[in-house]
């Protein structure tokens, strides 16, 4: 009785599940439904302390909501395709296919360990055929509806990956899982198109209320809509070239009389024509594909360009001739590829401008003289607000009534228009990899592409690859790629590229609906009936890549007849990472959590031979720098309910958590209070079962903390809940050790207790219900109800006396505050007629009875 023996409980509880299939769901008209997911986990084959927390949030939603009556979906899967398995195959010299079963089987292991509540029969895998053939329908589709097409575009290359990534997976222009300088290239790709959602995407952001609004910012950020203008800048004495005009598009028209410079693209086709004749030029723009293809690559770079030769006639000022550069800073991407600048407003026009000893003419007059002493001085750009100056007939206009004014000139005098772009680029999902979904298209010499015919699909992967050779491995596959065009019967070849992982993760949820349907993605009335999730967890690091690419894939999937949503989460948790101190030796080598010792206070040394060690801050788990710990060494030692409880007590779910071995501890100290009182009150009661005891103090208080914890429950705030299930138990241990005990009431607590705890600890308390001498299962048990009348607050009446003679009666909550009693006594009108305007001398409480106002 003194100790919880998890060895033996735990897996006696996650068998009986298992067997019973306790979790398996099925739609039910009858009942609402309740669709939990965590993110796509990939099976790298290895757990850490990260997905403990991610999935254990998870499930404590799921147990609760069950409990509550829901009828609940709680599905688990596997974001299998990818360049880490390829890699990892091509280490170990297996297939990605046997590498990726295994890792698999050995994570589905770990998380059953875990006692999640998933519904295993739904199980699905992004690398099997049964999941990518659907995918593969999917594509076509889009492809037919014109939301897929195929071109040659500027793309980001990683040069040590040997593949193409997404402007989302660049980040401080490196590759997002390789860290090596991105490169340019220019490939034919496929792309879904994106943009053709990016107004539904921004606007339907407000119809999720549920979503961090951090997230909602960053995603508005990312699809970036601007709104300005679309102006015509004639090139001067153009009679040599072909182009004859650019075209600028600008959020900042106001700024025009500030121009001293115009700006091109070294991907512009006005670059390539002139580089055949520049050496300059041409070694500017190669320079140039060696950075990546994104805005923020380009804004970090050292500002370089080359001069033309060229001007552009300003559209105001006749007498000014703007010099025309190729600039390093400016991308096709965005806009036209080309921009005008204006220096003394804009920090990358600015750096240009001072490196090439071009004019700096300052527009908008700051309210602070200092600002625009910096420009005059030519120390830094102003990008604020004001009034325009130097600037005709915009001067004295403040910056937005500036902005209306200069684009109705454009348009007055048809030099320009008022125009609104996005940020946001068309999705390009061709990755030159293996181990990915392949494209469905045959491209034919006379036919161009041609999908692969719906009797044809799947297409499969070829399983005697060579990994080994430079380049994408099915370029080599001759006999895989090597076939009839289905059109004209030619010979023709298999698109080589796969699919962006990405594209498997944005639509998964759907497939969980109806796992085993082989004639179609999902079943439409399964969906129908599931959709959309109700509780979606996963990290902040996924707001931008793939929460925009599944609400692109809903979107465009209803678009295609699939679906009728056009939100695919409704509810969105961020979880914090967990935490821990890195450890350095006198090397600098980093050090595991378990090779070093604290001697005292913050003094660590290395257990190897006491030599000391460097400790740093707390921060995100890391193989890089070995503060990882392996959850294998919690549950082996304490159980797996204590890895559980620790990774959501102490910190609210959406913030990072400090791994810590107190915490560990305090966790399991608290499974056996919680073990021994249980035990303890079950003898009691069993004493006690005649006893006439009553204890409405107990009832109240239990439904007290049942309000409490359904409340803080509903919020996802899992903290606050665990704390209030602390002050639950610390009132009935108060009651346990008093001696006296009502048995009815004690029982009543104590399983309330038992079924509170239950999503966190579902082994230990499941163990509990049934030592609390139950038949039933306590997953079938249903949330406790709180009684409104037990938890009323107690209104009492007070005698209001004026020295000493009454003059009224206050109604007021028993044992309010002195402070609040005496104020609301004062206030009242029988009160302040008896003081004639005097001031009290003093005023004497008796608590709960009389009040007593000295004058």
């Amino acid at each position: 009785m003194d100790s919880y023996n998890f060895k033996e409980i735990e897996p006696k509880w996650q068998n009986v599940w298992d067997k019973g299939n306790f979790y398996r769901a099925s739609e039910d008209a009858s009942k609402e439904k309740h669709y939990v997911l965590e993110m796509f986990p990939y099976p790298s084959g290895v757990l850490h302390m990260g997905h403990v927390r991610n999935y254990a949030i998870g499930d404590v939603i799921a147990r609760y909501k069950r409990a509550c009556g829901y009828n609940v979906l709680h599905p688990i899967g596997w974001d299998s395709f990818g360049l880490p398995a390829e890699n990892a195959a091509i280490k170990h010299h297996v297939s990605p296919q046997v590498w990726t079963k295994k890792n698999i089987q050995i994570m589905k292991e770990q998380f059953k360990s875990l006692g999640f509540s998933y519904d295993w029969s739904r199980e699905i895998t992004s690398s099997s055929p049964n999941y990518y053939a659907h995918e593969q329908q999917i594509f076509l589709d889009f492809f037919k509806k014109g939301l897929a097409y195929q071109k040659e575009a500027w793309v980001n290359w990683d040069p040590e990956e040997n593949t193409v990534l997404a402007n989302e997976q660049v980040v401080d222009g490196r590759g997002w899982r390789s860290g090596v300088p991105v490169e340019r290239r220019l490939l034919s790709q496929w792309f879904l198109k994106i943009t053709s959602f990016a107004e539904e995407l921004l606007e339907n952001l407000k119809k999720l209320p549920n979503w961090p609004e951090r997230v909602k910012v960053m995603q508005e950020n990312w699809i970036g809509k601007s709104h300005g203008a679309l102006i015509q800048f004639p090139i001067v004495k153009a009679e040599k070239l072909s182009i004859k005009d650019l075209e600028v598009f600008t959020t900042c028209p106001h700024t025009i009389f500030g121009a001293s410079f115009i700006a091109v693209s070294p991907d512009h086709p006005l670059s390539h024509e002139l580089s055949k004749e520049s050496k300059k030029i041409a070694s500017l723009i190669e320079k140039f594909h060696t950075q990546g293809v994104d805005q923020a690559t380009q804004d970090m770079v050292e500002k370089e360009g080359v001069f033309t030769g060229y001007y552009a006639q300003h559209p105001f000022l006749k007498e000014r001739q703007l010099p025309i550069y190729i600039a390093n800073f400016v991308i096709m991407d965005y806009g036209t590829g080309v921009v005008f600048a204006c220096p003394a407003h804009d920090e990358r026009d600015f750096d240009f401008a001072i490196k090439y000893d071009l004019p700096i003419v300052p527009v908008i007059e700051s309210p602070e003289q200092a600002d625009n002493q910096k420009i005059l001085e030519k120390t830094a750009a102003y990008t604020g607000n004001g009034v325009l100056i130097n600037s005709e007939f915009l001067n004295d206009l403040n910056v937005e009534k500036a902005k209306e004014e200069a684009i109705n000139q454009f348009e007055k005098l048809k030099l320009g228009k008022r125009k609104t772009f996005y940020r946001l680029r068309d999705w390009g999902v061709s990755r030159q990899r293996y181990w990915g979904c392949p494209i469905p298209i045959i491209h034919c010499p006379k036919c161009g592409p041609v999908p692969v015919p719906d009797e044809d699909l799947p297409i499969l992967l070829p399983e005697n690859v060579s990994l080994d050779k430079p380049g994408n491995p099915l370029d080599h596959c001759q006999e895989w790629i090597n076939v009839n065009c289905p059109k004209c019967s030619e010979p023709s070849q298999r698109e080589t590229d796969t699919f962006d992982t990405f594209f498997e993760s944005s639509w998964y949820f759907l497939r969980f609906c109806s796992p085993h349907d082989k004639n179609a993605p999902f079943d439409r009335k399964q969906v129908d009936y599931w959709m959309s999730v109700d509780d979606y967890v996963g990290g902040i690091e996924h707001a931008v890549l793939h929460l925009l690419y599944a609400r692109f894939f809903t979107k465009a999937l209803k678009e295609c007849g699939y679906i009728e949503n056009s939100e695919p989460f409704k509810k969105l948790l961020t979880q914090g990472m967990v935490c821990h101190h890195t450890y350095q030796d006198k090397n600098g080598t980093w050090l595991y959590p378990e090779e070093v010792k604290r001697i005292k206070g913050d003094s660590y040394v290395k257990i190897s031979d006491d030599s000391p060690v460097m400790v740093g801050r707390s921060e995100k788990m890391s193989k890089s720098k070995n503060n990882v710990v392996d959850p294998s060494v919690i549950t082996s030692e304490y159980g797996v309910d204590t890895a559980r409880l620790f990774s959501l007590s102490d910190t609210p779910p959406d913030r990072n958590l400090d791994w810590s071995e107190e915490g560990v501890q305090g966790a399991w100290r608290y499974i056996n209070r919680l073990w021994r009182l249980v035990n303890q009150s079950i003898q009691l009661i069993n004493k006690n079962p005649n006893s006439n005891v009553e204890c409405l103090e107990l009832t109240k208080k239990t439904h007290k903390y049942i309000a409490d914890i359904t409340y803080n429950f509903d919020r996802s705030h899992f903290n606050k809940v665990l704390a209030n299930i602390r002050e639950l138990t610390n009132e009935i241990q108060k009651h346990v050790s008093s001696g006296s005990i009502d048995p009815k009431a004690l029982k009543h607590a104590i399983e309330t207790l038992v079924i509170v705890v239950a999503p966190f600890t579902p082994h230990l308390a499941s163990e509990l219900w049934e030592k609390l001498g139950h038949s039933s299962f306590l997953d079938t048990i249903p949330w406790p109800k709180t009684d409104k009348n037990l938890i009323q607050e107690e209104i009492i009446t007070l005698a209001i006396q004026v020295n000493g003679k009454l003059r009224g009666t206050l109604d007021i909550k028993k044992d309010a505050a002195k402070e609040i009693v005496t104020d609301r006594a004062l206030n009242m009108d029988t009160v302040q007629k008896a003081l004639s305007g005097n001031k009290p001398k003093k005023v004497v409480l008796i608590p709960n009875r009389v009040v007593n106002v000295v004058v």
